[in-house]
Protein backbone atom coordinates (compact mmCIF):
# COMPACT_ATOMS: atom_id res chain seq x y z
CA UNK A 1 0.00 0.00 0.00
CA UNK A 2 1.40 3.32 -0.83
CA UNK A 3 1.37 6.05 1.94
CA UNK A 4 0.74 9.59 0.73
CA UNK A 5 3.22 12.31 0.78
CA UNK A 6 3.22 14.37 3.64
CA UNK A 7 5.56 17.19 4.89
CA UNK A 8 8.45 16.07 7.83
CA UNK A 9 8.26 19.36 9.21
CA UNK A 10 5.41 19.87 12.46
CA UNK A 11 2.19 21.44 11.35
CA UNK A 12 2.98 24.49 13.64
CA UNK A 13 6.03 25.06 11.45
CA UNK A 14 4.26 24.77 7.89
CA UNK A 15 4.55 28.13 6.01
CA UNK A 16 1.43 30.04 5.83
CA UNK A 17 0.31 32.87 2.79
CA UNK A 18 -1.43 34.49 5.84
CA UNK A 19 1.21 34.67 8.51
CA UNK A 20 3.39 36.05 5.98
CA UNK A 21 4.73 39.76 6.62
CA UNK A 22 2.28 42.38 4.48
CA UNK A 23 4.50 44.82 1.68
CA UNK A 24 4.72 48.04 2.92
CA UNK A 25 2.25 50.35 0.73
CA UNK A 26 -0.20 47.81 2.38
CA UNK A 27 0.85 48.91 5.68
CA UNK A 28 0.61 52.49 4.61
CA UNK A 29 -2.63 52.09 3.40
CA UNK A 30 -4.58 50.21 6.47
CA UNK A 31 -2.90 52.64 8.56
CA UNK A 32 -4.40 55.88 6.28
CA UNK A 33 -8.11 54.12 6.52
CA UNK A 34 -8.08 53.82 10.41
CA UNK A 35 -7.07 57.54 10.45
CA UNK A 36 -9.67 58.52 8.62
CA UNK A 37 -12.20 56.47 10.57
CA UNK A 38 -10.86 57.50 13.54
CA UNK A 39 -11.06 61.10 12.41
CA UNK A 40 -14.58 60.75 10.72
CA UNK A 41 -15.75 58.97 14.14
CA UNK A 42 -14.35 61.76 16.24
CA UNK A 43 -16.11 64.86 17.05
CA UNK A 44 -15.18 68.05 15.47
CA UNK A 45 -12.49 70.36 17.52
CA UNK A 46 -9.73 69.55 19.68
CA UNK A 47 -10.26 68.11 23.20
CA UNK A 48 -9.97 70.88 25.79
CA UNK A 49 -6.45 70.09 27.58
CA UNK A 50 -5.37 71.19 31.44
CA UNK A 51 -3.33 73.77 29.83
CA UNK A 52 -6.23 75.61 27.99
CA UNK A 53 -8.20 75.29 30.96
CA UNK A 54 -5.76 76.78 33.22
CA UNK A 55 -4.72 79.66 30.34
CA UNK A 56 -8.32 80.97 30.22
CA UNK A 57 -8.80 80.72 34.23
CA UNK A 58 -5.26 82.10 35.31
CA UNK A 59 -2.75 84.99 34.60
CA UNK A 60 -3.30 88.93 33.65
CA UNK A 61 -6.43 89.66 31.49
CA UNK A 62 -4.54 90.05 28.11
CA UNK A 63 -3.45 86.36 28.47
CA UNK A 64 -6.56 84.79 29.05
CA UNK A 65 -8.77 86.65 26.49
CA UNK A 66 -5.81 85.09 23.78
CA UNK A 67 -5.99 81.63 25.41
CA UNK A 68 -10.03 82.29 25.10
CA UNK A 69 -9.97 83.71 21.49
CA UNK A 70 -7.57 80.23 20.71
CA UNK A 71 -9.82 77.28 22.35
CA UNK A 72 -12.82 78.69 20.54
CA UNK A 73 -11.37 78.40 17.35
CA UNK A 74 -11.06 74.84 18.01
CA UNK A 75 -13.86 74.17 20.73
CA UNK A 76 -15.19 70.78 21.13
CA UNK A 77 -18.48 70.06 23.80
CA UNK A 78 -15.78 70.45 26.59
CA UNK A 79 -14.13 73.49 25.70
CA UNK A 80 -17.87 74.94 25.33
CA UNK A 81 -18.91 73.97 29.37
CA UNK A 82 -16.26 75.38 30.18
CA UNK A 83 -16.23 78.83 28.86
CA UNK A 84 -19.94 78.88 29.82
CA UNK A 85 -18.24 78.16 33.56
CA UNK A 86 -16.56 80.87 33.36
CA UNK A 87 -19.04 83.19 32.31
CA UNK A 88 -21.50 82.28 35.15
CA UNK A 89 -18.64 82.80 37.39
CA UNK A 90 -18.70 79.42 38.81
CA UNK A 91 -14.93 78.44 38.26
CA UNK A 92 -12.17 77.75 40.90
CA UNK A 93 -8.64 77.69 40.82
CA UNK A 94 -5.38 77.63 42.98
CA UNK A 95 -2.04 78.22 41.48
CA UNK A 96 -1.63 74.53 39.48
CA UNK A 97 -5.39 73.57 38.76
CA UNK A 98 -9.30 74.91 37.62
CA UNK A 99 -12.19 73.58 38.94
CA UNK A 100 -15.63 73.43 37.54
CA UNK A 101 -18.00 74.12 40.54
CA UNK A 102 -21.65 72.42 40.32
CA UNK A 103 -23.05 73.25 43.26
CA UNK A 104 -20.77 72.60 46.34
CA UNK A 105 -18.88 69.61 44.07
CA UNK A 106 -16.26 70.03 42.15
CA UNK A 107 -15.32 68.65 38.66
CA UNK A 108 -12.68 68.19 36.31
CA UNK A 109 -13.26 70.60 33.57
CA UNK A 110 -10.90 68.35 31.04
CA UNK A 111 -12.41 64.72 32.15
CA UNK A 112 -15.49 66.14 33.89
CA UNK A 113 -14.29 63.15 37.20
CA UNK A 114 -15.48 64.52 40.80
CA UNK A 115 -12.62 65.92 43.15
CA UNK A 116 -12.26 67.27 46.19
CA UNK A 117 -12.25 71.06 46.35
CA UNK A 118 -8.55 72.11 47.76
CA UNK A 119 -8.99 74.81 50.52
CA UNK A 120 -6.10 77.34 48.46
CA UNK A 121 -9.07 77.38 45.76
CA UNK A 122 -10.29 80.96 45.18
CA UNK A 123 -13.10 82.39 42.77
CA UNK A 124 -12.05 83.18 39.55
CA UNK A 125 -12.67 86.74 39.02
CA UNK A 126 -13.36 88.14 35.31
CA UNK A 127 -12.94 92.09 35.05
CA UNK A 128 -14.78 93.45 32.21
CA UNK A 129 -12.40 93.01 29.73
CA UNK A 130 -12.57 88.79 30.28
CA UNK A 131 -15.96 89.29 30.96
CA UNK A 132 -16.62 91.31 26.95
CA UNK A 133 -14.26 88.77 25.95
CA UNK A 134 -16.18 85.62 27.20
CA UNK A 135 -19.38 86.92 25.71
CA UNK A 136 -17.97 87.05 22.70
CA UNK A 137 -16.74 83.99 22.75
CA UNK A 138 -20.17 81.88 24.08
CA UNK A 139 -21.55 84.15 20.96
CA UNK A 140 -18.88 82.48 18.50
CA UNK A 141 -19.43 79.31 19.28
CA UNK A 142 -23.17 79.85 18.32
CA UNK A 143 -22.51 80.51 14.76
CA UNK A 144 -23.01 76.61 13.94
CA UNK A 145 -26.43 76.99 15.89
CA UNK A 146 -29.36 75.13 13.70
CA UNK A 147 -31.17 78.21 14.45
CA UNK A 148 -30.72 81.15 12.20
CA UNK A 149 -32.04 83.35 14.83
CA UNK A 150 -29.21 82.42 16.79
CA UNK A 151 -26.27 82.52 14.47
CA UNK A 152 -27.82 86.10 13.18
CA UNK A 153 -27.51 87.46 16.93
CA UNK A 154 -23.78 85.80 17.65
CA UNK A 155 -22.79 87.31 14.14
CA UNK A 156 -24.58 90.80 15.78
CA UNK A 157 -22.13 89.89 19.10
CA UNK A 158 -19.03 89.39 17.05
CA UNK A 159 -19.26 92.90 15.68
CA UNK A 160 -19.41 94.23 18.87
CA UNK A 161 -16.36 92.93 19.89
CA UNK A 162 -13.80 93.00 16.77
CA UNK A 163 -11.10 90.34 17.13
CA UNK A 164 -8.67 89.32 14.15
CA UNK A 165 -7.89 86.25 15.49
CA UNK A 166 -11.68 84.90 15.26
CA UNK A 167 -11.17 85.51 11.04
CA UNK A 168 -11.31 81.80 10.76
CA UNK A 169 -13.98 81.01 12.51
CA UNK A 170 -15.80 83.75 10.85
CA UNK A 171 -14.75 82.43 7.71
CA UNK A 172 -15.36 78.86 8.16
CA UNK A 173 -18.91 79.85 9.08
CA UNK A 174 -19.34 82.23 5.87
CA UNK A 175 -18.67 79.41 4.07
CA UNK A 176 -21.49 76.98 5.33
CA UNK A 177 -24.07 80.19 6.08
CA UNK A 178 -26.99 79.81 3.50
CA UNK A 179 -29.17 82.53 5.33
CA UNK A 180 -28.78 85.81 3.55
CA UNK A 181 -29.54 87.68 6.60
CA UNK A 182 -26.92 86.05 8.57
CA UNK A 183 -24.29 85.77 5.98
CA UNK A 184 -24.86 89.84 5.72
CA UNK A 185 -24.04 90.30 9.64
CA UNK A 186 -20.84 87.85 9.68
CA UNK A 187 -19.82 90.32 6.11
CA UNK A 188 -19.48 92.77 8.49
CA UNK A 189 -18.38 91.25 11.13
CA UNK A 190 -15.61 89.99 9.63
CA UNK A 191 -14.72 93.64 8.35
CA UNK A 192 -15.04 95.11 11.76
CA UNK A 193 -12.54 92.26 12.84
CA UNK A 194 -9.88 93.74 9.91
CA UNK A 195 -10.55 96.98 11.22
CA UNK A 196 -8.40 96.12 14.38
CA UNK A 197 -5.50 94.57 12.17
CA UNK A 198 -2.00 95.72 12.51
CA UNK A 199 -2.03 95.79 8.68
CA UNK A 200 -3.12 99.18 7.05
CA UNK A 201 -3.93 97.74 3.85
CA UNK A 202 -6.79 95.38 5.54
CA UNK A 203 -8.09 98.07 7.66
CA UNK A 204 -8.32 100.01 4.41
CA UNK A 205 -10.20 97.34 2.46
CA UNK A 206 -12.16 96.67 6.29
CA UNK A 207 -12.80 100.58 5.48
CA UNK A 208 -14.21 100.14 2.46
CA UNK A 209 -16.09 96.96 3.05
CA UNK A 210 -18.19 98.65 5.75
CA UNK A 211 -18.71 102.04 3.55
CA UNK A 212 -20.74 99.62 1.54
CA UNK A 213 -22.73 98.32 4.27
CA UNK A 214 -23.32 101.74 5.60
CA UNK A 215 -25.09 99.96 9.21
CA UNK A 216 -25.66 102.94 11.33
CA UNK A 217 -24.74 100.39 14.15
CA UNK A 218 -20.67 100.29 12.86
CA UNK A 219 -20.59 104.45 12.99
CA UNK A 220 -19.33 104.19 17.07
CA UNK A 221 -16.21 101.16 15.63
CA UNK A 222 -15.66 103.44 12.70
CA UNK A 223 -15.10 106.44 15.49
CA UNK A 224 -13.41 104.90 17.62
CA UNK A 225 -10.70 103.42 14.68
CA UNK A 226 -10.79 107.23 13.42
CA UNK A 227 -9.41 108.14 16.68
CA UNK A 228 -6.42 106.22 16.73
CA UNK A 229 -6.15 105.55 12.84
CA UNK A 230 -2.34 106.80 11.58
CA UNK A 231 -2.57 105.85 7.93
CA UNK A 232 -4.06 108.55 5.80
CA UNK A 233 -5.48 106.40 3.36
CA UNK A 234 -7.13 104.32 5.54
CA UNK A 235 -8.64 107.72 8.00
CA UNK A 236 -9.86 108.89 4.35
CA UNK A 237 -11.69 105.90 3.97
CA UNK A 238 -13.35 105.52 7.41
CA UNK A 239 -14.00 109.03 7.22
CA UNK A 240 -16.01 108.45 3.32
CA UNK A 241 -17.41 105.67 5.38
CA UNK A 242 -18.79 107.97 8.85
CA UNK A 243 -20.30 110.50 5.78
CA UNK A 244 -21.99 107.76 4.00
CA UNK A 245 -23.69 106.77 7.14
CA UNK A 246 -24.52 109.94 8.56
CA UNK A 247 -26.45 110.65 5.36
CA UNK A 248 -28.36 107.36 5.03
CA UNK A 249 -29.27 108.33 9.04
CA UNK A 250 -30.87 111.68 7.74
CA UNK A 251 -32.48 110.20 4.93
CA UNK A 252 -33.77 107.49 7.51
CA UNK A 253 -34.99 110.53 9.83
CA UNK A 254 -36.63 112.37 6.93
CA UNK A 255 -38.54 109.48 6.13
CA UNK A 256 -39.31 109.03 9.55
CA UNK A 257 -41.19 112.41 10.07
CA UNK A 258 -43.14 111.90 7.00
CA UNK A 259 -44.47 108.85 7.99
CA UNK A 260 -45.43 109.67 11.24
CA UNK A 261 -47.14 113.04 9.53
CA UNK A 262 -49.07 110.07 7.50
CA UNK A 263 -49.90 108.72 10.67
CA UNK A 264 -51.02 111.49 12.42
CA UNK A 265 -52.92 112.61 9.35
CA UNK A 266 -54.95 109.36 9.26
CA UNK A 267 -55.88 109.55 12.51
CA UNK A 268 -56.94 112.72 12.34
CA UNK A 269 -59.28 111.83 8.83
CA UNK A 270 -60.53 109.03 10.96
CA UNK A 271 -61.51 111.38 13.93
CA UNK A 272 -63.11 114.25 11.64
CA UNK A 273 -64.54 111.61 8.90
CA UNK A 274 -67.86 111.48 11.32
CA UNK A 275 -68.02 115.16 11.81
CA UNK A 276 -67.67 116.12 8.09
CA UNK A 277 -71.10 114.12 7.47
CA UNK A 278 -72.54 115.23 11.42
CA UNK A 279 -71.51 118.62 10.96
CA UNK A 280 -70.29 119.41 7.43
CA UNK A 281 -73.64 118.10 5.92
CA UNK A 282 -75.63 118.23 8.61
CA UNK A 283 -74.12 121.73 9.73
CA UNK A 284 -74.79 120.00 13.67
CA UNK A 285 -72.29 121.41 15.49
CA UNK A 286 -71.70 118.43 17.82
CA UNK A 287 -69.56 118.92 20.85
CA UNK A 288 -70.04 115.29 22.27
CA UNK A 289 -68.71 114.05 18.88
CA UNK A 290 -65.02 113.38 20.63
CA UNK A 291 -67.04 110.83 23.32
CA UNK A 292 -68.70 108.82 20.25
CA UNK A 293 -65.14 108.32 19.59
CA UNK A 294 -64.48 107.24 23.11
CA UNK A 295 -67.50 105.31 22.99
CA UNK A 296 -65.61 103.24 19.91
CA UNK A 297 -62.82 102.82 22.05
CA UNK A 298 -63.92 101.05 25.08
CA UNK A 299 -66.00 98.73 22.65
CA UNK A 300 -63.14 97.69 21.23
CA UNK A 301 -61.66 97.42 25.01
CA UNK A 302 -64.64 95.32 25.91
CA UNK A 303 -64.97 93.22 22.76
CA UNK A 304 -60.85 92.47 23.60
CA UNK A 305 -61.79 91.17 27.36
CA UNK A 306 -64.81 89.36 25.65
CA UNK A 307 -62.31 87.09 23.34
CA UNK A 308 -59.75 86.90 26.23
CA UNK A 309 -62.34 85.49 28.50
CA UNK A 310 -64.41 82.90 26.25
CA UNK A 311 -62.45 82.98 23.12
CA UNK A 312 -58.39 82.98 24.15
CA UNK A 313 -57.84 80.77 21.19
CA UNK A 314 -58.91 82.95 18.89
CA UNK A 315 -57.91 86.44 20.81
CA UNK A 316 -55.88 87.72 17.73
CA UNK A 317 -58.92 88.03 16.11
CA UNK A 318 -60.62 89.98 18.33
CA UNK A 319 -59.80 93.33 16.44
CA UNK A 320 -62.22 91.89 13.59
CA UNK A 321 -64.74 91.74 15.37
CA UNK A 322 -64.26 94.93 17.61
CA UNK A 323 -64.81 97.06 13.72
CA UNK A 324 -68.29 96.42 13.53
CA UNK A 325 -69.46 96.28 17.56
CA UNK A 326 -67.87 99.46 18.00
CA UNK A 327 -69.47 101.24 14.82
CA UNK A 328 -72.70 99.98 15.98
CA UNK A 329 -72.08 101.14 20.00
CA UNK A 330 -70.96 104.68 18.68
CA UNK A 331 -74.16 104.86 16.22
CA UNK A 332 -76.49 103.86 18.59
CA UNK A 333 -75.42 106.44 20.82
CA UNK A 334 -75.66 108.76 17.65
CA UNK A 335 -79.27 107.80 17.03
CA UNK A 336 -80.36 108.56 20.63
CA UNK A 337 -79.12 111.53 20.85
CA UNK A 338 -80.36 112.79 17.57
CA UNK A 339 -83.67 111.70 18.39
CA UNK A 340 -83.63 112.63 21.65
CA UNK A 341 -81.78 115.96 21.50
CA UNK A 342 -80.53 117.42 18.08
CA UNK A 343 -84.00 116.94 16.23
CA UNK A 344 -85.24 119.57 18.62
CA UNK A 345 -82.34 122.03 17.79
CA UNK A 346 -81.79 122.09 13.84
CA UNK A 347 -81.10 125.49 13.01
CA UNK A 348 -80.45 126.88 16.32
CA UNK A 349 -76.32 125.88 16.47
CA UNK A 350 -75.73 128.06 19.81
CA UNK A 351 -78.38 125.69 21.82
CA UNK A 352 -76.87 122.45 19.59
CA UNK A 353 -73.38 123.49 20.86
CA UNK A 354 -74.37 124.07 24.41
CA UNK A 355 -76.69 120.71 24.35
CA UNK A 356 -73.92 118.32 23.19
CA UNK A 357 -71.35 120.02 25.40
CA UNK A 358 -73.53 119.39 28.59
CA UNK A 359 -74.37 115.55 26.76
CA UNK A 360 -70.57 115.27 26.36
CA UNK A 361 -69.72 115.77 30.14
CA UNK A 362 -72.95 113.23 30.83
CA UNK A 363 -71.25 110.52 28.75
CA UNK A 364 -67.76 110.91 30.49
CA UNK A 365 -69.19 110.40 33.54
CA UNK A 366 -71.47 107.81 32.84
CA UNK A 367 -68.03 106.34 31.29
CA UNK A 368 -66.40 106.27 34.82
CA UNK A 369 -69.36 105.09 36.61
CA UNK A 370 -68.85 102.29 34.57
CA UNK A 371 -64.96 101.52 33.64
CA UNK A 372 -63.53 103.45 36.54
CA UNK A 373 -61.36 107.13 35.87
CA UNK A 374 -58.16 105.19 35.10
CA UNK A 375 -57.01 104.43 31.64
CA UNK A 376 -57.87 100.62 29.99
CA UNK A 377 -54.78 99.39 27.67
CA UNK A 378 -55.72 97.48 24.68
CA UNK A 379 -53.69 95.16 23.70
CA UNK A 380 -52.33 95.01 20.15
CA UNK A 381 -53.21 91.50 17.96
CA UNK A 382 -50.07 89.61 17.26
CA UNK A 383 -50.12 90.41 13.53
CA UNK A 384 -50.40 94.02 14.44
CA UNK A 385 -47.12 93.83 16.32
CA UNK A 386 -43.46 94.79 15.71
CA UNK A 387 -42.67 97.02 12.39
CA UNK A 388 -41.37 96.81 8.90
CA UNK A 389 -37.60 97.78 8.89
CA UNK A 390 -37.14 99.70 5.51
CA UNK A 391 -33.56 101.12 6.67
CA UNK A 392 -31.38 100.14 9.02
CA UNK A 393 -32.39 103.24 11.39
CA UNK A 394 -36.56 103.43 10.17
CA UNK A 395 -38.39 100.62 11.57
CA UNK A 396 -42.97 101.34 10.10
CA UNK A 397 -44.82 100.36 13.13
CA UNK A 398 -47.64 97.38 11.87
CA UNK A 399 -50.34 99.27 14.03
CA UNK A 400 -49.76 102.43 12.47
CA UNK A 401 -49.85 101.02 8.60
CA UNK A 402 -52.66 98.82 9.48
CA UNK A 403 -54.46 102.36 10.46
CA UNK A 404 -53.22 104.28 7.40
CA UNK A 405 -54.87 101.72 5.35
CA UNK A 406 -58.05 101.47 7.66
CA UNK A 407 -58.71 105.45 7.03
CA UNK A 408 -58.25 104.81 3.47
CA UNK A 409 -60.47 102.14 3.08
CA UNK A 410 -63.06 104.11 5.43
CA UNK A 411 -63.03 106.88 3.75
CA UNK A 412 -63.40 105.08 0.55
CA UNK A 413 -66.57 103.75 1.87
CA UNK A 414 -67.79 106.67 3.12
CA UNK A 415 -67.40 108.26 -0.63
CA UNK A 416 -69.39 105.50 -2.28
CA UNK A 417 -72.29 105.52 0.71
CA UNK A 418 -72.37 109.54 -0.13
CA UNK A 419 -72.11 109.28 -4.04
CA UNK A 420 -73.73 106.01 -4.71
CA UNK A 421 -76.31 104.90 -2.59
CA UNK A 422 -79.65 105.70 -1.97
CA UNK A 423 -79.29 107.02 1.47
CA UNK A 424 -76.52 108.92 -0.20
CA UNK A 425 -78.96 110.75 -2.16
CA UNK A 426 -81.30 111.61 0.36
CA UNK A 427 -78.72 112.68 2.75
CA UNK A 428 -77.59 115.48 0.24
CA UNK A 429 -81.06 115.64 -1.10
CA UNK A 430 -82.51 117.06 2.77
CA UNK A 431 -79.25 118.79 2.96
CA UNK A 432 -79.51 120.64 0.17
CA UNK A 433 -82.90 121.37 -0.04
CA UNK A 434 -84.77 120.08 3.10
CA UNK A 435 -88.74 121.51 1.99
CA UNK A 436 -88.12 120.08 -1.92
CA UNK A 437 -86.57 116.96 -0.33
CA UNK A 438 -90.16 116.56 1.85
CA UNK A 439 -91.91 117.51 -1.01
CA UNK A 440 -90.55 114.63 -3.36
CA UNK A 441 -91.76 112.06 -0.67
CA UNK A 442 -88.49 111.65 1.28
CA UNK A 443 -88.52 111.34 5.09
CA UNK A 444 -86.44 113.78 6.40
CA UNK A 445 -86.70 112.80 10.05
CA UNK A 446 -85.81 109.74 9.20
CA UNK A 447 -82.37 110.81 6.83
CA UNK A 448 -81.20 112.54 9.78
CA UNK A 449 -81.45 110.01 12.26
CA UNK A 450 -79.71 107.92 9.53
CA UNK A 451 -77.01 110.62 8.69
CA UNK A 452 -76.08 111.74 12.29
CA UNK A 453 -75.76 107.82 13.07
CA UNK A 454 -73.88 107.19 10.12
CA UNK A 455 -71.15 110.09 10.95
CA UNK A 456 -71.45 108.83 15.03
CA UNK A 457 -70.41 105.21 13.75
CA UNK A 458 -67.38 106.75 11.86
CA UNK A 459 -66.50 108.18 14.88
CA UNK A 460 -67.31 104.77 16.95
CA UNK A 461 -64.38 103.45 13.84
CA UNK A 462 -62.10 106.00 14.76
CA UNK A 463 -62.11 105.24 18.56
CA UNK A 464 -61.58 101.89 17.30
CA UNK A 465 -58.37 102.54 15.48
CA UNK A 466 -56.94 104.80 17.94
CA UNK A 467 -57.15 102.28 21.15
CA UNK A 468 -54.01 100.55 19.03
CA UNK A 469 -51.72 103.36 19.42
CA UNK A 470 -52.16 104.32 23.12
CA UNK A 471 -54.53 104.26 26.37
CA UNK A 472 -58.23 104.79 26.16
CA UNK A 473 -59.46 106.55 29.13
CA UNK A 474 -62.93 108.82 29.55
CA UNK A 475 -60.92 111.84 27.99
CA UNK A 476 -59.94 109.92 25.03
CA UNK A 477 -62.40 112.45 22.71
CA UNK A 478 -61.18 115.71 24.38
CA UNK A 479 -57.44 114.98 22.78
CA UNK A 480 -59.60 115.34 19.05
CA UNK A 481 -62.46 117.54 18.80
CA UNK A 482 -60.83 120.58 18.31
CA UNK A 483 -58.48 119.44 15.25
CA UNK A 484 -61.55 117.51 14.43
CA UNK A 485 -63.49 120.80 13.78
CA UNK A 486 -59.99 122.52 12.42
CA UNK A 487 -59.99 119.60 9.84
CA UNK A 488 -63.37 119.88 8.73
CA UNK A 489 -63.40 123.76 8.68
CA UNK A 490 -59.83 124.00 6.71
CA UNK A 491 -60.93 121.50 3.90
CA UNK A 492 -64.73 122.82 3.28
CA UNK A 493 -67.50 122.36 4.86
CA UNK A 494 -69.56 119.36 3.18
CA UNK A 495 -66.44 118.16 1.44
CA UNK A 496 -64.71 114.93 2.04
CA UNK A 497 -61.89 115.64 -0.58
CA UNK A 498 -61.12 118.82 1.51
CA UNK A 499 -61.17 116.80 4.91
CA UNK A 500 -58.59 114.69 3.71
CA UNK A 501 -56.36 117.02 2.38
CA UNK A 502 -56.64 119.26 5.62
CA UNK A 503 -56.06 115.94 7.74
CA UNK A 504 -52.75 114.74 5.95
CA UNK A 505 -51.86 118.46 5.41
CA UNK A 506 -52.41 119.38 9.33
CA UNK A 507 -50.00 115.83 10.48
CA UNK A 508 -47.56 116.89 8.34
CA UNK A 509 -46.81 120.06 9.29
CA UNK A 510 -47.58 119.78 12.86
CA UNK A 511 -44.33 116.81 12.58
CA UNK A 512 -42.44 118.95 10.93
CA UNK A 513 -42.68 121.64 12.98
CA UNK A 514 -42.04 119.52 16.16
CA UNK A 515 -38.80 119.07 15.10
CA UNK A 516 -38.08 122.87 14.83
CA UNK A 517 -40.20 124.21 17.59
CA UNK A 518 -41.28 121.44 20.23
CA UNK A 519 -45.01 119.99 20.46
CA UNK A 520 -46.85 122.83 22.01
CA UNK A 521 -45.10 125.62 19.75
CA UNK A 522 -46.56 123.91 16.69
CA UNK A 523 -49.89 123.29 17.90
CA UNK A 524 -49.68 127.58 18.21
CA UNK A 525 -48.46 127.24 14.76
CA UNK A 526 -50.99 125.51 13.61
CA UNK A 527 -53.70 127.02 14.64
CA UNK A 528 -52.25 130.36 13.95
CA UNK A 529 -52.08 128.97 10.24
CA UNK A 530 -55.57 128.16 10.06
CA UNK A 531 -57.12 131.29 11.40
CA UNK A 532 -55.14 133.21 9.19
CA UNK A 533 -56.43 130.66 6.52
CA UNK A 534 -59.91 131.48 7.00
CA UNK A 535 -59.99 134.99 7.44
CA UNK A 536 -58.27 135.04 3.65
CA UNK A 537 -60.64 132.19 2.14
CA UNK A 538 -63.20 131.17 5.17
CA UNK A 539 -64.74 128.49 2.21
CA UNK A 540 -62.02 126.70 3.39
CA UNK A 541 -59.54 124.54 0.95
CA UNK A 542 -62.53 123.48 -1.26
CA UNK A 543 -65.93 125.63 -1.95
CA UNK A 544 -69.15 124.49 -1.37
CA UNK A 545 -70.44 124.42 -5.26
CA UNK A 546 -73.88 125.91 -6.05
CA UNK A 547 -75.87 129.56 -5.95
CA UNK A 548 -75.32 129.57 -2.57
CA UNK A 549 -72.18 129.30 -2.38
CA UNK A 550 -71.49 131.85 -5.35
CA UNK A 551 -73.82 134.72 -3.66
Amino acid sequence: MVKPLTSSRPPSLAPSRAAAPAPGWVRRIGLLVLTVGALLASPLGHALTADQARAMAIGDSEARVQALNQAVLTADDRTRAYINALADDSVKANEKDVFVMQGDQATDPVTGAKLKLPEDADDVVNNNLVRSALEAAKAAMQLGSADAAERLDAAAALMKEPDESRLPLIDKALAAEHDARVKAQLEKARATALLASEDPAKRLAAAQALDQARSPDIKPLLNEQLERETDPQVKTALQTAISHIDAGLAWGERLGVLFSGISLGSILLLAALGLAITYGLMGVINMAHGELIMIGAYATYVTQVLFRQYLPGAFDWYLVAAVPVSFMASALVGAALERGVIRYLYGRPLETLLATWGISLILMQATRSIFGAQNVAVENPAWMSGGLQVLPNLTLPWNRIVIIAFAVAALLGVAWLISRTRLGLFVRGVTQNRPMAACMGVNTARTDMYAFSLGSGIAGLAGCALSQVGNVGPDLGQSYIVDSFMVVVLGGVGQLAGTVYAALGLGLVNKLLEGWTGAVLAKIAVLIFIIVFIQKRPQGIFAMKGRSAEA
